[in-house]
C-alpha cells in the first residue's frame, strides 16, 4: 500500500471505531490493525526522509563548485 493509501485506510478504521457499531473484539482488531498501519507509514516517512537527506546533501555538493 501507499502512503495515501495507508491514511485513507486509517482514517475508514477510525470512522468505524468511533461509529460505536463494533464489538469490544472488533474494537481490537481494528486498533491493532491502526497500530501496524502506523508503524509502516512511519517507516515509509522515515524511508522517504533519507532519501530527501541524501539528495539535498548531493545538491548542495553541486552547488558548492564554482561554474
Amino acid at each position: 500500500m501507499t502512503f495515501e493509501e495507508n491514511v485513507k485506510k486509517l482514517e475508514e478504521i477510525l470512522k468505524q471505531m468511533e461509529s460505536g457499531k463494533l464489538t469490544l473484539e472488533e474494537m481490537n482488531k481494528s486498533f491493532e490493525d491502526a497500530c501496524k498501519i502506523s508503524k509502516e507509514s512511519y517507516e515509509m516517512l522515515q524511508k522517504s526522509k533519507g532519501k530527501i537527506t541524501v539528495l539535498t546533501k548531493e545538491i548542495e555538493k553541486l552547488t558548492e563548485k564554482p561554474l
